[in-house]
């Protein structure tokens, strides 16, 4: 186990490295520059060339590339062009938003979807199951942000049920210790900011599991439906085991070896920042924040946010990876 996780990690240097190729590259290639972010499109040459020339963009692409490594190796990432503050601060402060609404996200997916794919496997052909089929697929066609806006029409500005913007109350006095806004409120026990947290979640939390929602759904379904297949369940009833046996020690821990898969590859898009999402409800997190880098050229924010979302990425696959001895001992990881 334990060579496993230095192998995989050790394959995250090469990754690493080739992606900071690739965006300096394309970093490079965006039209204007942070110049043209700083002083519009009213600024003489010569202020130009003196931003450049501070910012050392003026030297040869390979010094660039160079000294971008050599912060890369001390965990430097740079001050943004934008906000003159540091861009681990930056990540800091956002990602722990990016974060809450990912796992708000994910628990309404699991929590729906792996219940609704076996129910409509155990159903194949009946209502439920049509019903799961075509909800999946209108899950996977209706685009995310016109289901946030839709969501924020009906249920926060028409009827009022939940907040329509940010990620709490201003007018809640809470003690940030970790910028989790639940997890703070829980360590102090600030019920009432981390309840305030949780409802603010809520609707954007169901406008990004749509599509992972509906993507659960329709693997854990297939895997259900293979597995119902295979002779060792065959076996396993005509032995006259119950159902309930039957479920959860043949036919679910085999079927979620590739629903965990999906899982992991869709917590660590998620992960990456819901631009559209966060948009819609003025969330304050990772992905409206590199939308908006990009429109100004922040060349730091990212390539910085970029490098850190490929590590956590590369880590919650990581973690999938392990959890599959967790759930049948005979997968073992070598």
């Amino acid at each position: 186990m334990f060579r496993f996780i230095v192998r995989r990690l050790l394959q995250l240097i090469p990754t690493l490295f080739g992606l900071s190729i690739l965006l300096f590259i394309w970093l490079r290639r965006l039209p204007g520059g942070p110049e043209t972010a700083i002083l519009g499109e009213r600024g003489t040459p010569e202020m130009r060339a003196a931003i450049r020339r501070n910012l050392g963009l003026d030297e040869p692409i390979l010094v660039q590339y160079g000294r971008f490594i050599r912060r890369m190796v001390r965990l430097d990432l740079g001050t943004s062009t934008s906000t003159k503050r540091e861009v681990t601060t930056e990540f800091l402060q956002r990602f722990p938003g990016t974060v809450e609404l990912t796992v708000m996200a994910m628990i309404i997916a699991i929590g729906v979807g792996i219940p609704l794919g076996y129910l409509a496997a155990r159903r194949r052909g009946q209502l439920l199951d049509h019903l799961s089929v075509g909800g999946s697929l209108i899950g996977i066609c209706i685009p995310v942000f016109f289901l946030a806006y839709v969501l924020k029409a009906i249920f926060a500005e028409n009827l009022g049920w939940f907040p329509s913007s940010g990620r709490q109350d201003p007018t809640i006095e809470a003690t940030r210790i970790t910028n989790f806004f639940v997890l703070d409120g829980l360590m102090t026990r600030e019920w009432d900011a981390a309840a305030d947290a949780i409802w603010h979640l809520v609707l954007p939390g169901i406008a990004l599991a749509s599509i992972p929602l509906a993507i659960i759904v329709r693997i854990t379904r297939a895997s259900v439906l293979e597995v119902l297949g295979e002779d060792f369940v065959r076996t396993a009833e005509a032995k006259g085991l119950t159902e309930n046996v039957v479920r959860r020690r043949h036919v679910l821990r085999n079927a979620m070896l590739p629903v965990a898969t999906s899982i992991g590859l869709l917590a660590g898009g998620l992960l990456s920042g819901a631009v559209l999402t966060e948009t819609v409800f003025a969330f304050s997190g990772i992905g409206a924040f590199v939308a908006e880098s990009i429109s100004q050229r922040d060349y730091p924010v990212l390539m910085g946010f970029i490098l850190i979302i490929a590590v956590v990425y590369v880590l919650v696959n990581l973690i999938v990876d392990l959890s599959y001895s967790l759930i049948d001992p005979r997968v073992r990881v070598r």
